[in-house]
């Protein structure tokens, strides 16, 4: 029921359907390494969640937030790589920072 565990879903979605569109021979490289950190960040999430104590939940937490910066940047990347159009960049980055701001808002009541 977590906003941003939602957003992060989301983020996977689109980053699934954008990476489809990259050239063949960057399966293994960036389309690889942008579906492993999307995914990632709603894992962590999610098993965070299921923990039973408050500092494991923020260990998980702290993962998704890395997961987060590290999309970004590779977000970035494909953007401007031309890989990524402006529409799939813009969503995604503004994603990514509300994600990432969310994350930390969650953590810091705990």
């Amino acid at each position: 029921n977590l906003a941003f565990w939602k957003k992060a879903h989301q983020v996977v979605l689109r980053i699934y359907a954008a990476t489809k569109r990259f050239p063949k021979e960057e399966q293994y490289g960036l389309t690889s390494q942008m579906r492993r950190a999307a995914i990632s960040i709603p894992s962590n999430i999610a098993e965070g969640c299921g923990r039973n104590t408050k500092p494991q939940l923020n260990n998980f937490l702290a993962i998704a937030a890395g997961s987060t910066s590290e999309l970004q940047y590779q977000v970035l990347v494909g953007f401007e790589l031309g890989y990524l159009n402006l529409e799939d960049y813009t969503y995604l980055d503004t994603e990514l920072i509300d994600i990432r701001k969310m994350i930390f808002a969650y953590a810091g009541k705990l």
